[in-house]
């Protein structure tokens, strides 16, 4: 399976990650969310306690961040799917850089939520998760589990994509999108194509929006899409209303499998989840990926370190990691927008080619404040189920 990617780096190219950045910085906060051990000892290096340490200058440099991580021994990482932005990639590089640091992979497919439950129910235990990925809606709620860190990178990342003590941060973000089989269905030019009779039966979106962020996304998409604001995603539950009365929506979650399978060949997911189905699926299928023009939906996943990590000098370095320039092209191959791509850009760091083979994205693009995101998740719980049984 193919997917076409955008011809060669250009301006209008690096155009559209400015503005997706631009665009999230402009709305002060992002929310986009909803998704037998002993006891550890915080570890220290020379005087210092690796647990407290804000920012790199805590150590004296990285490779003293890295000689402090290495004697640990070990990261404990949590729902971080392998097929998820190129996280395998992303885990596999890491261990290759550092085969002292086992990494320790814990339920792939959990939850932010789940997340976040893991480290209350671990605390004080070795197992315990060392740092979270989170969409910001959980990480807004669970600021009081996490250890502010400021990474080196620190100045690249717009102020609206952190916390400003480094509580959590911004790392890789995309545009809501949908993926399709073109052997199995007509390529959409809008969302409202989808209400067609060739598409019955055939689209899926990523969970249940009043749990899993990406489907809570799908339905913001469609507000948009439909003439609405992030104000009020009622037009999105109407759609997706209309869309099961088609006999068009398929309550099934989207993988790999199910796609190959065909039972799943319309996908409305994140631009890089897309993508990655179809590097996933290459020669199994044929999978094109579109965000539509118009206004795009564009949300942020973020990074923060548990504030009673078992292995806290891991936990940084990890974080180090993440933010460097190998860190950020690593989101780059799995379709990801990484969050330093301006600076990168300017400072001729980022891996052109990629940055280049992003799917086209609209020029205008709206993120959910906090309160609009509470209000959105508060419509669909008590609306979403009625509107599709």
């Amino acid at each position: 399976m193919r997917v076409r990617p955008v011809a060669g780096p250009t301006e209008d190219n690096l155009i559209t990650t400015r503005t997706l950045v631009a665009s999230l910085a402009a709305t002060a906060i992002l929310a986009i969310g909803l998704t037998g051990c002993s006891g550890a000892a915080a570890s220290s290096t020379g005087t210092t306690d690796a647990a407290t340490a804000t920012s790199l200058s805590a150590f004296g440099d990285l490779a003293a961040l890295e000689a402090a991580a290495r004697a640990e021994g070990s990261l404990n990482v949590i729902a971080l799917p392998r097929d998820w932005a190129n996280y395998g990639a992303v885990l596999d590089a890491f261990s290759e850089k550092y085969p002292e640091i086992t990494i320790n992979e814990a339920s792939p497919d959990g939850s932010s939520a789940e997340e976040i439950q893991a480290a209350d129910t671990l605390k004080g235990q070795d197992t315990a998760p060392d740092v979270f990925d989170l969409g910001l809606a959980v990480a807004l709620s669970s600021t009081d589990r996490f250890a502010p860190y400021q990474v080196a990178t620190w100045a690249d990342i717009p102020d609206a994509l952190k916390e400003a003590s480094g509580l959590y941060t911004g790392d890789y973000g995309g545009y809501l999108a949908v993926g399709y089989d073109p052997d199995a269905v007509p390529a959409p030019k809008k969302l409202t194509d989808l209400l067609g009779a060739e598409y019955k039966g055939k689209v899926a979106i990523n969970g249940d929006p009043t749990q899993a962020g990406a489907a809570f996304a799908a339905v913001g998409m469609a507000t948009v899409q439909n003439g609405g604001t992030v104000d009020d995603f009622q037009p999105g539950i109407d759609f997706f209303t209309k869309l099961n009365a088609a006999g068009n929506f398929v309550k099934i979650d989207p993988t790999p499998a199910t796609i190959a399978s065909g039972e799943t060949p319309v996908v409305l997911d994140w631009d890089y989840l897309n993508v990655g189905y179809g590097k996933k699926l290459d020669g199994q299928r044929n999978w094109k990926v579109v965000v539509f023009g118009g206004t795009g939906y564009a949300g942020y996943y973020n990074q923060a370190v548990n504030k009673d990590a078992p292995h806290p000098a891991a936990a940084r370095l990890w974080q180090e990691f993440l933010y460097s320039d190998e860190g950020q092209n690593l989101w780059l191959g799995g379709g990801a927008r990484p969050v330093r791509a301006e600076a990168m850009t300017a400072a001729g760091t980022i891996d052109a080619e990629l940055l280049g083979a992003l799917p086209a994205a609209p020029a205008e693009t709206v993120v959910p404040t906090k309160e609009q995101s509470a209000a959105g998740a508060a419509l669909l719980g008590t609306k979403w189920a009625a509107a599709v049984q």
